[in-house]
């Protein structure tokens, strides 16, 4: 062996010099890797300590009250197990209520998607003004829902309403319209009323859907139904799909208008009309007129596992009619 080799042995690091040069690769990896986490449940701590105070803890102390007989106020209250659960199954006032909540879900939202795709439609059109429009349209949106409420029991009431005013002007006798049967349909047209956030979401859709594919339509001679049905519709159904599930949740739970635009009796009482009465109102007329706290927490509870069912089985039925850019298998 010559001098040249001996010396490039002896300069060539050992096994514990190379092993300590790669540790030392790897810990800036690591420390940016930590560094990565520590930033992510940084920015994400508010929320997460919100859901656990708000959200979770509530739900839990919920669960907790729905085995119970507790009435908000007394000290004495008993432990009854599933006694709350086993009332309620076997009480038709509630599932009477769950059946008029399922009805207006099946009234509202459907109508509710299809009124705000054909706004998003209407201001999507390059006309001038479109801007002022789409502004106009979303207003009723912002509304908080007691005002939305309150102009809406002013506009139907049988006495002085506009609607009444309008028909008792061309000959028409006035319509009782906050009482049944017409008290659900007026139900709807406030949520209607309300459409512009359907209309904002669905046009966000319709600016993402590729103008080559409408153009390669028009070419081919397909009419202008003809390209919103086969193409415009099956780009938009992930869209649709979120707005189906995010409106059936909303509207099963829907509570304030309910409140807000009672029938007036003649004997200075308040009352909800019968199609009105849905589950929500059922579970605080037992939460703050009868204070059944624990029962009103065990319908909370029985309606929480019914949405997780609805939903469910909206994903499962439109599973094979959901037509999306990336499959989300792909990703995983």
């Amino acid at each position: 062996m010559t001098v040249d080799q001996i010396s490039s042995v002896a300069d060539r690091p050992g096994p514990a010099a190379r092993s300590g040069r790669a540790r030392a690769a790897e810990r800036p990896r690591t420390s940016m890797a930590a560094r990565r986490h520590r930033a992510f449940y940084m920015f994400t701590s508010p929320w997460i300590i919100g859901f656990a105070l708000l959200t979770i803890t509530p739900m839990a102390y919920a669960l907790w009250l729905s085995f119970t007989t507790y009435d908000g106020i007394s000290p004495n209250w008993h432990y009854v197990g599933l006694g709350n659960y086993r009332e309620l199954m076997g009480d038709t006032a509630t599932w009477n209520a769950l059946g008029r909540a399922g009805l207006f879900a099946a009234l509202s939202v459907p109508l509710s998607i299809v009124a705000g795709l054909a706004l998003a439609v209407l201001v999507n059109r390059p006309v001038k003004g479109r801007g002022l429009f789409r502004t106009l349209l979303y207003l009723p949106a912002v509304v908080p829902p007691v005002g939305a409420g309150i102009a809406f029991k002013n506009l139907f009431d049988q006495n002085s309403g506009a609607a009444n005013g309008v028909l008792t002007f061309f000959g028409f006798d006035a319509i009782g319209w906050l009482a049944d049967p017409y008290a659900r349909y007026v139900l709807v047209m406030t949520v209607l009323w309300a459409a512009g956030n359907i209309m904002i979401i669905s046009l966000a859709g319709l600016q993402d859907v590729p103008r080559e594919l409408h153009e390669a339509a028009r070419i081919d001679g397909a009419s202008a139904w003809r390209t919103f049905r086969s193409i415009t519709v099956p780009l938009l159904s992930p869209v649709l799909l979120f707005q189906t599930v995010t409106g059936v949740i909303a509207s099963v739970q829907t509570i304030m208008p309910m409140l807000l635009a009672p029938l007036s009796t003649t004997g200075g009482l308040t009352t909800i009309p019968q199609s009105n009465y849905t589950y929500m109102i059922h579970v605080f007329s037992e939460y703050f007129a009868l204070g059944r706290y624990g029962y009103a927490s065990a319908l909370l509870w029985v309606l929480f596992v019914l949405i997780l069912i609805a939903t469910g089985l909206i994903f499962r039925f439109t599973s094979g009619v959901v037509f999306y850019n990336v499959d989300p298998e792909a990703k995983k």
